[in-house]
Protein backbone atom coordinates (compact mmCIF):
# COMPACT_ATOMS: atom_id res chain seq x y z
CA UNK A 1 0.00 0.00 0.00
CA UNK A 2 1.65 3.65 -0.89
CA UNK A 3 -0.35 6.54 0.46
CA UNK A 4 -0.55 9.62 -1.72
CA UNK A 5 -2.18 12.07 0.82
CA UNK A 6 0.25 13.27 4.20
CA UNK A 7 -0.13 11.72 7.62
CA UNK A 8 -2.79 13.67 9.27
CA UNK A 9 -2.33 12.28 12.70
CA UNK A 10 -2.81 15.27 15.23
CA UNK A 11 -0.19 16.47 17.90
CA UNK A 12 0.20 19.28 20.17
CA UNK A 13 1.29 21.87 17.03
CA UNK A 14 -0.98 20.49 15.10
CA UNK A 15 -4.27 19.94 16.32
CA UNK A 16 -7.36 17.92 14.81
CA UNK A 17 -10.80 20.03 13.54
CA UNK A 18 -12.91 17.46 15.27
CA UNK A 19 -16.57 17.89 15.18
CA UNK A 20 -16.84 19.99 18.61
CA UNK A 21 -13.37 21.75 18.08
CA UNK A 22 -9.66 21.35 18.32
CA UNK A 23 -8.30 18.07 19.52
CA UNK A 24 -4.81 18.07 20.80
CA UNK A 25 -3.02 14.51 21.35
CA UNK A 26 -0.14 14.42 24.28
CA UNK A 27 2.37 12.04 23.52
CA UNK A 28 3.53 10.38 26.97
CA UNK A 29 6.46 7.55 25.79
CA UNK A 30 5.61 4.44 27.98
CA UNK A 31 2.85 6.04 29.67
CA UNK A 32 5.09 7.79 32.09
CA UNK A 33 3.61 10.52 34.11
CA UNK A 34 5.45 12.84 37.08
CA UNK A 35 3.01 14.32 39.55
CA UNK A 36 3.32 17.50 38.43
CA UNK A 37 3.01 16.72 34.38
CA UNK A 38 -0.12 15.36 35.38
CA UNK A 39 -1.68 18.19 37.29
CA UNK A 40 -0.49 20.54 34.06
CA UNK A 41 -2.31 17.99 31.86
CA UNK A 42 -5.51 18.70 34.29
CA UNK A 43 -5.06 22.24 34.72
CA UNK A 44 -4.99 22.64 30.49
CA UNK A 45 -8.50 20.26 30.14
CA UNK A 46 -9.98 22.53 32.84
CA UNK A 47 -8.35 26.11 31.73
CA UNK A 48 -7.97 25.62 27.57
CA UNK A 49 -10.17 22.10 27.15
CA UNK A 50 -13.56 20.58 27.46
CA UNK A 51 -12.57 19.83 31.60
CA UNK A 52 -11.39 16.10 31.04
CA UNK A 53 -8.35 14.01 29.57
CA UNK A 54 -8.60 11.69 27.12
CA UNK A 55 -6.68 8.35 27.40
CA UNK A 56 -5.69 6.35 24.17
CA UNK A 57 -4.75 3.17 23.32
CA UNK A 58 -1.26 4.42 22.91
CA UNK A 59 -0.72 5.09 26.44
CA UNK A 60 -1.00 9.08 25.38
CA UNK A 61 -3.17 11.21 26.32
CA UNK A 62 -6.02 13.88 24.35
CA UNK A 63 -7.49 17.50 25.47
CA UNK A 64 -10.97 17.96 23.58
CA UNK A 65 -12.40 21.72 22.12
CA UNK A 66 -8.75 23.18 22.45
CA UNK A 67 -9.72 27.32 23.25
CA UNK A 68 -6.19 28.40 22.69
CA UNK A 69 -3.69 26.20 20.49
CA UNK A 70 -0.50 28.59 21.87
CA UNK A 71 -1.56 28.84 25.87
CA UNK A 72 -1.57 24.96 25.14
CA UNK A 73 1.88 24.58 23.83
CA UNK A 74 3.36 27.30 26.24
CA UNK A 75 2.09 24.94 29.42
CA UNK A 76 2.85 21.63 27.87
CA UNK A 77 6.35 22.57 26.99
CA UNK A 78 6.97 23.99 30.50
CA UNK A 79 5.90 20.92 31.92
CA UNK A 80 8.15 18.57 29.60
CA UNK A 81 5.03 17.07 27.74
CA UNK A 82 6.33 18.71 24.69
CA UNK A 83 10.41 18.85 24.52
CA UNK A 84 10.54 18.38 20.51
CA UNK A 85 8.71 20.71 17.85
CA UNK A 86 10.08 18.43 14.91
CA UNK A 87 9.51 15.59 16.59
CA UNK A 88 6.65 14.95 18.66
CA UNK A 89 4.28 13.19 16.69
CA UNK A 90 6.69 10.44 16.30
CA UNK A 91 7.00 9.17 19.94
CA UNK A 92 4.79 7.12 20.49
CA UNK A 93 6.25 4.47 22.86
CA UNK A 94 4.61 1.74 24.51
CA UNK A 95 6.20 0.33 27.81
CA UNK A 96 4.59 -2.58 29.79
CA UNK A 97 3.20 -0.87 32.69
CA UNK A 98 3.66 -3.28 35.37
CA UNK A 99 7.25 -3.94 34.40
CA UNK A 100 9.98 -3.81 36.95
CA UNK A 101 7.25 -3.77 39.79
CA UNK A 102 5.11 -6.60 39.33
CA UNK A 103 6.04 -9.88 37.24
CA UNK A 104 7.41 -9.73 33.65
CA UNK A 105 11.38 -10.56 32.88
CA UNK A 106 13.05 -7.35 32.13
CA UNK A 107 12.48 -3.68 33.76
CA UNK A 108 11.61 -1.91 29.98
CA UNK A 109 10.95 1.59 31.78
CA UNK A 110 14.84 2.54 31.66
CA UNK A 111 14.54 1.84 27.98
CA UNK A 112 12.06 4.52 27.17
CA UNK A 113 13.59 7.60 27.83
CA UNK A 114 16.69 6.17 26.02
CA UNK A 115 14.52 5.82 22.84
CA UNK A 116 12.27 8.89 23.03
CA UNK A 117 15.85 10.44 23.33
CA UNK A 118 17.35 8.78 20.42
CA UNK A 119 14.08 9.55 18.11
CA UNK A 120 14.66 12.88 19.20
CA UNK A 121 18.49 12.68 18.47
CA UNK A 122 17.83 12.09 14.76
CA UNK A 123 17.07 14.29 12.12
CA UNK A 124 15.96 12.40 9.61
CA UNK A 125 13.26 10.46 12.12
CA UNK A 126 11.35 13.54 11.82
CA UNK A 127 9.93 12.14 8.70
CA UNK A 128 8.27 8.89 10.25
CA UNK A 129 4.46 9.18 10.28
CA UNK A 130 2.53 10.05 13.52
CA UNK A 131 1.15 6.38 13.52
CA UNK A 132 4.57 4.62 13.90
CA UNK A 133 4.26 2.50 17.16
CA UNK A 134 7.04 1.35 18.97
CA UNK A 135 6.67 -1.44 21.80
CA UNK A 136 8.73 -2.74 24.83
CA UNK A 137 7.16 -5.70 26.18
CA UNK A 138 8.48 -7.14 29.28
CA UNK A 139 8.15 -10.57 28.48
CA UNK A 140 4.63 -11.08 29.58
CA UNK A 141 2.73 -9.82 26.53
CA UNK A 142 0.52 -7.24 27.28
CA UNK A 143 1.98 -4.83 24.70
CA UNK A 144 3.55 -6.91 21.49
CA UNK A 145 0.05 -8.00 20.37
CA UNK A 146 -0.95 -4.02 20.15
CA UNK A 147 0.41 -3.95 16.30
CA UNK A 148 3.84 -1.74 16.88
CA UNK A 149 6.19 -1.14 14.18
CA UNK A 150 9.13 -1.72 16.06
CA UNK A 151 9.42 -3.21 19.34
CA UNK A 152 11.20 -6.00 21.64
CA UNK A 153 10.07 -8.79 23.75
CA UNK A 154 11.76 -9.96 26.57
CA UNK A 155 12.63 -13.94 26.41
CA UNK A 156 14.55 -13.94 29.47
CA UNK A 157 16.61 -11.23 31.72
CA UNK A 158 18.67 -9.91 29.41
CA UNK A 159 17.69 -10.86 26.10
CA UNK A 160 15.08 -9.48 23.88
CA UNK A 161 13.64 -10.14 20.40
CA UNK A 162 13.16 -7.89 17.65
CA UNK A 163 9.10 -7.36 16.52
CA UNK A 164 8.87 -5.76 13.33
CA UNK A 165 5.38 -5.17 12.13
CA UNK A 166 3.99 -6.92 15.11
CA UNK A 167 5.47 -10.08 14.73
CA UNK A 168 8.86 -11.67 15.53
CA UNK A 169 11.88 -11.13 13.43
CA UNK A 170 13.59 -13.89 15.02
CA UNK A 171 16.40 -11.32 15.45
CA UNK A 172 17.80 -11.64 19.31
CA UNK A 173 19.36 -8.58 21.03
CA UNK A 174 20.68 -7.95 23.72
CA UNK A 175 19.14 -4.91 26.41
CA UNK A 176 22.19 -3.03 26.79
CA UNK A 177 22.14 -2.57 22.68
CA UNK A 178 17.77 -2.93 22.14
CA UNK A 179 17.38 0.51 21.62
CA UNK A 180 19.79 1.05 19.08
CA UNK A 181 18.68 -1.65 17.40
CA UNK A 182 14.91 -0.05 17.38
CA UNK A 183 16.42 3.14 16.19
CA UNK A 184 18.47 1.24 12.95
CA UNK A 185 15.42 -0.21 12.35
CA UNK A 186 13.40 3.09 12.63
CA UNK A 187 16.26 4.32 9.93
CA UNK A 188 15.85 1.07 7.78
CA UNK A 189 12.48 1.50 7.65
CA UNK A 190 12.35 5.21 6.82
CA UNK A 191 15.07 3.62 3.38
CA UNK A 192 12.69 1.06 2.48
CA UNK A 193 9.40 2.98 2.50
CA UNK A 194 7.55 4.50 -0.75
CA UNK A 195 5.10 6.82 1.03
CA UNK A 196 3.65 3.99 3.72
CA UNK A 197 2.81 5.16 6.79
CA UNK A 198 2.97 1.81 8.77
CA UNK A 199 5.78 -0.85 8.12
CA UNK A 200 3.09 -3.88 7.79
CA UNK A 201 2.06 -1.99 4.45
CA UNK A 202 5.35 -2.43 2.80
CA UNK A 203 5.46 -5.59 0.66
CA UNK A 204 7.41 -7.84 2.55
CA UNK A 205 8.69 -5.02 4.66
CA UNK A 206 9.37 -7.16 7.75
CA UNK A 207 11.61 -9.53 5.59
CA UNK A 208 13.30 -6.87 3.77
CA UNK A 209 13.92 -4.82 7.65
CA UNK A 210 15.42 -7.94 8.91
CA UNK A 211 17.89 -8.81 6.35
CA UNK A 212 19.37 -4.93 5.99
CA UNK A 213 19.89 -5.27 9.74
CA UNK A 214 21.19 -8.41 9.95
CA UNK A 215 23.65 -7.44 7.14
CA UNK A 216 24.79 -4.40 9.01
CA UNK A 217 25.03 -6.32 12.14
CA UNK A 218 26.27 -9.87 11.26
CA UNK A 219 26.90 -10.59 15.32
CA UNK A 220 23.22 -10.37 15.86
CA UNK A 221 22.23 -13.76 17.00
CA UNK A 222 19.00 -15.16 15.92
CA UNK A 223 16.75 -18.07 17.29
CA UNK A 224 14.39 -20.71 15.54
CA UNK A 225 12.08 -20.22 18.48
CA UNK A 226 9.71 -17.54 17.73
CA UNK A 227 7.51 -15.58 19.97
CA UNK A 228 3.81 -16.00 19.78
CA UNK A 229 2.18 -12.71 19.92
CA UNK A 230 -1.63 -12.21 20.42
CA UNK A 231 -3.76 -9.35 21.10
CA UNK A 232 -4.52 -9.20 24.89
CA UNK A 233 -6.78 -7.19 26.96
CA UNK A 234 -4.26 -7.41 30.15
CA UNK A 235 -6.13 -3.99 31.91
CA UNK A 236 -4.15 -4.16 35.46
CA UNK A 237 -6.71 -3.41 37.83
CA UNK A 238 -6.85 -2.77 41.95
CA UNK A 239 -4.00 -3.91 44.13
CA UNK A 240 -0.90 -4.92 42.90
CA UNK A 241 1.90 -6.18 45.29
CA UNK A 242 5.22 -4.74 43.59
CA UNK A 243 8.40 -6.39 43.82
CA UNK A 244 10.06 -3.85 46.76
CA UNK A 245 6.51 -4.73 49.06
CA UNK A 246 5.48 -1.08 47.81
CA UNK A 247 1.72 -0.94 46.54
CA UNK A 248 0.54 0.15 42.96
CA UNK A 249 -3.22 0.42 41.93
CA UNK A 250 -4.35 -0.19 38.91
CA UNK A 251 -7.25 2.18 38.05
CA UNK A 252 -10.14 2.14 35.25
CA UNK A 253 -11.22 5.13 33.36
CA UNK A 254 -14.47 5.02 32.20
CA UNK A 255 -14.77 5.28 28.38
CA UNK A 256 -11.13 6.57 28.72
CA UNK A 257 -12.40 9.96 29.85
CA UNK A 258 -10.55 11.34 32.97
CA UNK A 259 -11.76 14.60 34.77
CA UNK A 260 -9.66 16.94 35.26
CA UNK A 261 -10.40 17.09 39.31
CA UNK A 262 -10.18 13.75 39.45
CA UNK A 263 -6.71 14.24 37.79
CA UNK A 264 -5.25 16.39 40.17
CA UNK A 265 -6.49 14.43 43.31
CA UNK A 266 -4.45 11.68 41.70
CA UNK A 267 -1.40 13.81 40.86
CA UNK A 268 -1.62 14.95 44.79
CA UNK A 269 -0.75 11.42 45.45
CA UNK A 270 2.80 12.43 44.49
CA UNK A 271 3.83 9.07 43.57
CA UNK A 272 4.46 8.34 39.58
CA UNK A 273 1.72 7.41 37.31
CA UNK A 274 1.40 5.47 34.18
CA UNK A 275 -0.64 5.83 31.42
CA UNK A 276 -2.15 2.32 29.75
CA UNK A 277 -2.83 1.80 26.45
CA UNK A 278 -6.19 0.16 27.59
CA UNK A 279 -7.14 3.45 28.96
CA UNK A 280 -6.68 3.14 32.44
CA UNK A 281 -3.88 3.95 35.26
CA UNK A 282 -1.68 3.00 37.26
CA UNK A 283 -0.67 4.99 40.60
CA UNK A 284 2.66 3.34 41.80
CA UNK A 285 4.94 3.64 44.74
CA UNK A 286 3.13 3.30 47.28
CA UNK A 287 2.60 2.16 51.31
CA UNK A 288 -0.13 0.33 52.37
CA UNK A 289 -1.69 2.81 54.36
CA UNK A 290 -1.41 5.12 51.44
CA UNK A 291 -2.30 2.76 48.97
CA UNK A 292 -5.66 2.44 50.85
CA UNK A 293 -6.68 6.42 51.71
CA UNK A 294 -6.02 6.37 47.46
CA UNK A 295 -8.89 3.86 47.52
CA UNK A 296 -10.84 5.54 49.57
CA UNK A 297 -11.09 8.93 48.51
CA UNK A 298 -10.77 7.79 44.49
CA UNK A 299 -13.38 4.84 44.14
CA UNK A 300 -16.23 7.53 45.02
CA UNK A 301 -14.90 9.64 42.35
CA UNK A 302 -15.59 7.05 39.34
CA UNK A 303 -12.10 5.45 39.05
CA UNK A 304 -12.50 1.58 38.62
CA UNK A 305 -10.42 -0.73 41.50
CA UNK A 306 -13.14 -3.32 40.90
CA UNK A 307 -11.83 -6.10 38.28
CA UNK A 308 -15.49 -7.42 37.86
CA UNK A 309 -16.65 -4.46 37.03
CA UNK A 310 -18.78 -3.56 33.85
CA UNK A 311 -17.45 -0.82 32.85
CA UNK A 312 -13.94 -2.28 31.71
CA UNK A 313 -15.68 -4.45 29.58
CA UNK A 314 -16.81 -1.55 27.57
CA UNK A 315 -15.17 0.50 24.84
CA UNK A 316 -16.33 3.22 22.07
CA UNK A 317 -15.10 5.60 19.53
CA UNK A 318 -15.98 9.38 20.56
CA UNK A 319 -19.52 9.45 18.61
CA UNK A 320 -21.79 12.17 18.61
CA UNK A 321 -21.07 15.80 18.85
CA UNK A 322 -17.24 14.68 19.03
CA UNK A 323 -17.04 12.85 15.11
CA UNK A 324 -18.65 14.27 12.48
CA UNK A 325 -19.16 10.97 11.00
CA UNK A 326 -20.52 9.14 14.24
CA UNK A 327 -24.78 8.50 13.26
CA UNK A 328 -25.70 8.81 17.63
CA UNK A 329 -24.30 9.35 20.65
CA UNK A 330 -22.56 6.07 21.36
CA UNK A 331 -20.88 7.20 24.56
CA UNK A 332 -24.48 8.04 26.00
CA UNK A 333 -25.88 4.52 24.55
CA UNK A 334 -22.69 2.56 26.14
CA UNK A 335 -23.33 4.42 29.54
CA UNK A 336 -27.52 3.65 29.53
CA UNK A 337 -26.47 0.11 28.75
CA UNK A 338 -23.93 -0.36 31.93
CA UNK A 339 -25.92 1.85 34.30
CA UNK A 340 -29.02 -0.87 33.50
CA UNK A 341 -27.04 -3.99 33.65
CA UNK A 342 -27.37 -4.38 29.99
CA UNK A 343 -23.86 -5.18 29.91
CA UNK A 344 -22.94 -8.66 31.26
CA UNK A 345 -19.75 -10.93 31.42
CA UNK A 346 -21.03 -13.93 30.13
CA UNK A 347 -24.16 -15.83 28.41
CA UNK A 348 -24.69 -18.20 25.83
CA UNK A 349 -23.43 -17.73 22.72
CA UNK A 350 -24.72 -14.85 20.67
CA UNK A 351 -25.52 -14.61 17.25
CA UNK A 352 -25.47 -11.35 14.49
CA UNK A 353 -28.53 -9.22 14.90
CA UNK A 354 -29.70 -6.18 13.46
CA UNK A 355 -31.96 -2.54 13.42
CA UNK A 356 -31.41 -2.57 17.33
CA UNK A 357 -32.47 -0.02 19.07
CA UNK A 358 -29.84 1.23 21.80
CA UNK A 359 -32.36 0.61 24.65
CA UNK A 360 -32.93 -3.09 23.32
CA UNK A 361 -29.04 -3.95 23.35
CA UNK A 362 -27.73 -6.87 25.59
CA UNK A 363 -24.43 -7.79 25.09
CA UNK A 364 -21.94 -10.11 26.55
CA UNK A 365 -18.28 -9.50 27.15
CA UNK A 366 -15.63 -7.33 25.64
CA UNK A 367 -17.49 -5.16 23.80
CA UNK A 368 -16.52 -1.90 21.63
CA UNK A 369 -19.63 0.41 20.36
CA UNK A 370 -18.97 2.58 17.41
CA UNK A 371 -21.10 5.60 15.66
CA UNK A 372 -20.39 4.31 12.10
CA UNK A 373 -18.37 1.63 10.34
CA UNK A 374 -14.79 3.04 10.67
CA UNK A 375 -15.13 0.80 14.20
CA UNK A 376 -12.34 3.70 15.45
CA UNK A 377 -10.39 2.63 19.01
CA UNK A 378 -11.65 -0.57 18.52
CA UNK A 379 -9.45 -2.91 20.75
CA UNK A 380 -6.59 -5.75 18.80
CA UNK A 381 -8.03 -8.28 21.32
CA UNK A 382 -11.47 -10.20 20.26
CA UNK A 383 -14.68 -8.11 21.03
CA UNK A 384 -18.32 -7.96 20.40
CA UNK A 385 -18.73 -5.02 18.04
CA UNK A 386 -22.11 -2.86 18.60
CA UNK A 387 -22.15 -0.43 15.17
CA UNK A 388 -24.56 2.39 14.59
CA UNK A 389 -26.11 2.33 11.39
CA UNK A 390 -28.76 4.23 9.43
CA UNK A 391 -31.47 1.73 10.73
CA UNK A 392 -30.01 0.83 14.30
CA UNK A 393 -27.59 -0.69 16.09
CA UNK A 394 -25.83 -3.73 14.70
CA UNK A 395 -24.18 -6.61 17.13
CA UNK A 396 -21.24 -8.98 15.79
CA UNK A 397 -20.60 -11.61 18.14
CA UNK A 398 -16.74 -11.78 18.63
CA UNK A 399 -15.04 -14.27 16.85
Amino acid sequence: MTRTNPDSCPGVLRLHDAADGPLARIRVPGGQLTPPQLQALADAARDVGDGNIELTSRGNAQLRQVRDAAALQERLAAAGLLPSATHERIRNIIASPLAGRVGGWADVHPLVPALDTGLQGAAELAGLSGRVLFTLDDGRGDVSGLGGDIGVHAVDGDTFALLLAGADSGVRVSAAEAVDLMLAAAHGFLDLREGQWRLHEIPDGSARLTDRLLTARPHLATADEVVEVTARQDIPIGWLTQADDLVALGAGVRLGSLPARTAEFVAAVERPILLTPWRSLVLTDMDEWTAEQVVRVLAPMGLIFDANSPWLLVSACAGQPGCGKSLTDVRADVTAAVESGRVIPTATPQSTRTTLGAQDIVAAGRQHWSGCERHCGRPRAAVTDITATPDGYRLDPAD
